[in-house]
C-alpha cells in the first residue's frame, strides 16, 4: 500500500487544515495573536495534544504523566545544541529517539494495569521524574536554574565546519539557516502537518482500528487469544515521541529546558486540551490546544485599563460594573474562564467542541432535506 494513500475525504481534512496552520499570521491578526511567539505555541501543542489522542483517543488509556516526555524532549534538544551543533535537525531527532526509548520503558511497566491504576503510574513516574530532574540529577539538567547554552559548550560539529572558534552563543538554525521568528513559526507548522498525515495514517490503518478494538472492549479481545499489550505499548511509545518532538521545539524556539515542563500540570493541561476539543477525533485536540494557549496568553493579558478602553462606550457607574465584573475572568482570573468553559463543554457537548460542530453540520443538514422534501413532493405531484 502507497504510504501517501488516505481516504478521500482524509485529504480533504489534510487540505482545509494544511490552509488553516500556514495562513495563521493572516487569520489570527484579527485576534491580536498573530505574533511569532504565540503562533509556535499553537503549533507546538497542537503537536503534544495530537500524540496524546493517539494514545487516549484510540484505546482509552488515559496518562497523567505525558509532560515527563515533553521535559526528556527539551532537555535532549538543548544538550544536542551543546555538545554537537546548533542545527535543529540533529536535535529533533534525539529528541523524538530519547523520548520513545523513556516512553517505552515507562510503558512496558505502567501497561501491566489498566484504567485509574494506569493513569496513577504514569503520574507517579512523571512526578519522578520531576524530582529527578529538579534536585537529583542537577549535573544534567541544572537543576531549578534550568539547562541553558553557553558560550563554552563545545558544540563540536560546529567547530569543524566552522572557521575558528567564537564565545558568541548562536541561535538555533536549520541546514545553516537562522531561524527567526516566523521562520521558527513555519518550522513548526510544517512538522505540525506533518505529524498530523501521521495521525491521520494511524487513525485509518488496520493498527488504529486494533486500538479502537481496545477501547472498545480489551477483554473480549483477550478471550479471542489477541495479545493487546504491543498494541498498547506502541501507541504509549508513539505518543510519548509526539511529546518528546513537541519538548524539542520548545527547546528550538526557546533553547533552554527546565523542570518546570516535566510538571503534573502540564500533563494534566494536555488531557485538558484533548477533552476540550474532541477524545479521539483529529482536529478536536488541536482546536483544544489553540483555545487555552489562546486564553493562556490573550485573555491573562486584559488589565483594568484595557478593559475600561472596551467598555468606554457606556456610562460611567454601569462601565464601572462591567469592568469589575469581567476582570474576575481576565487578567489574573484567566483560569476562571477556562474552568468554565471547561465545565460549559463536558456538561453540554461531552464530546467536546468537536460534537457541537457536528450537531450544527447535522442540524444544517436537516433543515436542507425539509426544505427540499416539499419541493419534490410539489414536482412529483405536478408530473
Amino acid at each position: 500500500m502507497n504510504f501517501f494513500q488516505l481516504p478521500r475525504n482524509e485529504y480533504v481534512t489534510l487540505g482545509v487544515f494544511s490552509l488553516v496552520v500556514l495562513t495563521m499570521p493572516l487569520w489570527l491578526q484579527p485576534l491580536g495573536a498573530a505574533y511569532p511567539g504565540l503562533m509556535q505555541q499553537f503549533a507546538i501543542f497542537a503537536i503534544f495534544a495530537v500524540g496524546f489522542n493517539i494514545l487516549f483517543g484510540l484505546t482509552g488509556y488515559l496518562s497523567f504523566g505525558h509532560a515527563a516526555f515533553l521535559g526528556v524532549g527539551s532537555y535532549t534538544a538543548v544538550w544536542s545544541f551543546k555538545l554537537l551543533s546548533m542545527d535543529v535537525i540533529p536535535a529533533l531527532i534525539f529528541a523524538v529517539l530519547v523520548a520513545g526509548i523513556f516512553a517505552l520503558l515507562i510503558g512496558y511497566v505502567s501497561l501491566r494495569r489498566s484504567g485509574i491504576y494506569f493513569s496513577i503510574l504514569t503520574l507517579a513516574f512523571a512526578q519522578m521524574s520531576y524530582n529527578l530532574a529538579y534536585s537529583v540529577l542537577t549535573p544534567i539538567t541544572n537543576g531549578e536554574t534550568a539547562l541553558q547554552l553557553a558560550g563554552s559548550d563545545p558544540r563540536v560539529l560546529d567547530g569543524l565546519f566552522a572557521s575558528g572558534t567564537s564565545s558568541i552563543i548562536s541561535s538555533p538554525a536549520i541546514l545553516g539557516s537562522a531561524l527567526g521568528g516566523i521562520g521558527g513559526f513555519y518550522l513548526c507548522a510544517v512538522i505540525l502537518l506533518i505529524v498530523f498525515f501521521i495521525a491521520q495514517k494511524i487513525f485509518t490503518s488496520p493498527f488504529g482500528m486494533m486500538l479502537r478494538a481496545v477501547k472498545s472492549n480489551q477483554t473480549r479481545l483477550s478471550y479471542t487469544g489477541v495479545n493487546t499489550r504491543p498494541y498498547t505499548l506502541a501507541a504509549f511509545v508513539i505518543s510519548g515521541m509526539y511529546a518528546g518532538l513537541a519538548g524539542g521545539l520548545l527547546a528550538v524556539t526557546d533553547p533552554l529546558a527546565g523542570a518546570e515542563r516535566m510538571q503534573w500540570t502540564a500533563s494534566g493541561e494536555v488531557v485538558l486540551m484533548t477533552i476540550l476539543g474532541g477524545v479521539g477525533t483529529l482536529i478536536g485536540p488541536v482546536v483544544g490546544a489553540w483555545l487555552i494557549k489562546y486564553m493562556e496568553n490573550i485573555f491573562s493579558a486584559y488589565n483594568e485599563r484595557i478593559l475600561q478602553f472596551y467598555f468606554d462606550w457606556m456610562p460611567d457607574g454601569v462601565q464601572d460594573f462591567a469592568v469589575t465584573v469581567t476582570s474576575k475572568f481576565v487578567g489574573e482570573g484567566w483560569k476562571l474562564t477556562e474552568g468554565l468553559v471547561f465545565v460549559l463543554v463536558v456538561v453540554f457537548l461531552p464530546g467536546g467542541i468537536m460534537e457541537g460542530v457536528r450537531r450544527i453540520r447535522s442540524a444544517v443538514g436537516n433543515r436542507r432535506k425539509n426544505e427540499e422534501a416539499p419541493a419534490k413532493l410539489s414536482t412529483s405531484a405536478a408530473e
